[in-house]
């Protein structure tokens, strides 16, 4: 099966590299995307353990069309629908891309409506319902100039979703590009990690998931299960590859996070319970430059407000400088890692960056800054 990830700008090369783990072939880096081919249980296994895409979405056809009428006919006649929509299965279009002659997603994921609903009134005399929410089959149309796709996404939902994150401080980051951010520092789970301003505990939960093998799809309702070559047996050799796993499995350092604002410090410590993980990680509710750090020295990671989303409800100068004091004073030997999206406000913080790495959060240009701490 040919197939496609589609992930967080930045992390394509480590998405990549996560494809590969779980047994990906033909794996190629594209913008914001990677694609590869696999076999169901490799495919399976992918839904039920990768952590960075937001989407993973099967190809079923791949033609050509530059007009309303001819997406109409070829939708009709690509894949075999018979076998794979009847009526008594809802379905969602979602539509991506566009080319000259069909330049709106909105009117074209209509025109891919209507041509399968007036397939099936032929067929069968009757027709799906349509549901954006919770379909029994998620459709996936990519326009392109030369070839246009139509893939099946086996998530009703954004694959970032976890599960455990029903509480959200201001701006959170997604889990998915939490996870590939803590993959970037190279944190070492016998070394004590740190969140000076943790919010919801998103980048904490994500780096001790990884580092207990915690599968993130394995309580997820995938409707990869709907679809007609759905194997039962296969998903089910590889879902209790994951239930077999002993937890807890290594023994960590230690994994803090720090939160001044009391609401916000109970939403965190919500959502760890939620992710079952309140063993491993500690949320303590104070300002960062009231704490003392471990004694062994680890990594820091900190995704501190930047004014785009959060406002300047505060001067973020006089705090990025705070936390600069706060690492020089107290966090020698230390590696520290901030996501910034305002290069500004990262200069207050007065201290040499080693490495920067390209990311986009959310819509905004951002840096993931690596600075050893002297």
């Amino acid at each position: 099966m040919r197939a496609l990830a589609v992930l967080p700008q930045g992390l394509e090369a480590l998405g990549a590299e996560e494809l590969q783990l779980l047994g990906a072939k033909n794996v190629n880096q594209l913008r914001r995307s990677v694609s590869f081919t696999a076999d169901p249980a490799c495919l399976y296994k992918i839904y039920l353990r990768a952590r960075l895409p937001f989407r993973i979405l099967r190809e079923i056809a791949r033609f050509n069309c530059n007009s309303p009428n001819t997406l109409y006919h070829k939708i009709q006649t690509v894949f075999d629908w018979e076998k794979w929509l009847h009526p008594s299965l809802s379905f969602r279009v979602d539509v991506s891309g566009k080319n000259k002659g069909l330049n709106h997603t909105h009117y074209t994921a209509l025109q891919v409506k209507n041509a399968l609903v007036d397939l099936q009134r032929k067929m069968w005399g009757e027709r799906s319902l349509i549901n954006t929410q919770s379909p029994d089959l998620c459709l996936h149309l990519h326009l392109g100039e030369i070839d246009s796709i139509l893939s099946l996404d086996g998530s009703q939902h954004s694959l970032h979703k976890r599960g455990y994150r029903s509480a959200m401080g201001v701006a959170p980051i997604k889990e998915n590009l939490a996870a590939g951010l803590i993959k970037l520092s190279e944190w070492n789970n016998s070394t004590p990690l740190i969140d000076p301003m943790c919010g919801s505990g998103t980048l904490l939960i994500e780096a001790v998931s990884m580092a207990i093998d915690l599968a993130p799809g394995i309580s997820r309702n995938l409707i990869v299960k709907k679809w007609a070559d759905f194997n039962l047996k296969i998903w089910e050799e590889e879902k209790m590859k994951v239930l077999v796993k002993k937890y807890p499995q290594p023994s960590l350092a230690k994994v803090i996070g720090i939160e001044k604002n009391p609401e916000i410090a109970l939403q965190a410590k919500a959502n760890i319970k939620a992710a079952g993980l309140e063993k491993y990680i500690t949320i303590i509710n104070k300002d960062f430059d009231q704490i003392n750090l471990p004694d062994s020295a680890g990594l820091i990671v900190c995704n501190p407000p930047y004014g785009k989303r959060t406002g300047q409800n505060e001067d973020l100068s006089i705090l990025y400088k705070k936390l600069g004091c706060f690492l020089k004073q107290k966090a020698s030997g230390w590696q520290f890692w901030l996501l910034c999206g305002d290069r500004s406000l990262s200069s207050f913080l007065k201290l040499k960056c080693s490495r920067r790495i390209p990311i986009n959060n959310g819509g905004i240009d951002c840096r993931w800054l690596k600075y050893e701490i002297k």
